[in-house]
């Protein structure tokens, strides 16, 4: 899952940019998921992979933020917030394509120097929320979300996290991606190229996806943050007693790497 390039600096949206090839135009592959290949829950998450171009991610990274802007700070906020990114067309006309990774990585930026701290986070976290209960309602099917539930948590952990590297480009853009499905999962993402503080917009979609799928009391870590000097964004799914185990990682320093 890795992506090839690394992206320049934010344009502002009046610019060329492309918001990647037209869905005709773009192929489709099976995945498999390695060794567990022979799992139907496995394979139809991850079956229809579109081929990416590169420094792309989804379109709801730009929807949903608006939405979370107009009915939390309000519309005049977000209006504010998007003609400043220079991106106020995206506003009244919103994406219904893969949009340039340096879009919403200019918006987010611009979120937080407008806004209060605290306020910027809580419309981050909203706008992940979103964008997750999207993913779980029209992008997942409803008889895999049913299997999921009914599985362990462990094993539901783990296919889910193998799902999630084998689509992260649509989250991670040009960022290489890794994972590590087990207890605790581990996603990584190199060079980030949608880094906010904390990273609260991929992790309320995290939370929102395991919590719903694997078990309601998932606890989503951000241990390690580009924007704080890391090399990469890591994100931690824990479980039931791993957790405990995490506290005590927590002492004895910053996680490392996979």
């Amino acid at each position: 899952c890795s992506g090839q390039g690394e992206s320049c600096g934010p344009p502002r949206c009046g610019e060329s940019l492309r918001w990647g090839r037209p869905a005709d135009e773009r192929k489709c592959r099976f995945n498999a998921c390695g060794p567990l290949a022979g799992c139907f829950i496995s394979q139809r998450i991850g079956q229809l992979v579109l081929e990416k171009p590169p420094g792309v991610v989804g379109p709801n990274a730009v929807i949903k933020l608006a939405r979370a802007l107009k009915e939390g700070p309000g519309p005049e906020a977000a209006q504010d917030i998007f003609a400043a990114a220079g991106c106020q067309d995206l506003l009244a006309h919103p994406p219904s394509e893969m949009v340039d990774e340096r879009i919403p990585a200019q918006l987010f930026e611009t979120l937080w120097q407008k806004l209060p701290d605290a306020i910027a986070r809580r419309v981050a976290e909203d706008a992940g929320s979103r964008t997750g209960r999207y993913i779980l309602e029209k992008l997942i099917p409803s008889l895999v979300q049913k299997i999921l539930r009914r599985l362990p948590p462990p094993i539901a952990l783990r296919l889910l996290t193998i799902a999630i590297g084998r689509n992260a480009w649509t989250f991670a853009g040009s960022g290489p991606c890794r994972v590590r499905p087990r207890n605790p999962a581990v996603i990584e993402i190199a060079r980030n190229p949608v880094r906010m503080p904390d990273c609260i917009w991929h992790q309320a979609v995290f939370a929102e996806l395991f919590g719903e799928l694997v078990a309601g009391d998932v606890l989503v870590r951000h241990p390690q943050c580009c924007r704080s000097g890391s090399n990469v964004c890591r994100f931690e799914v824990v479980l039931g007693t791993a957790r405990t185990e995490v506290a005590r990682a927590q002492l004895a320093g910053p996680a490392n790497g996979m």
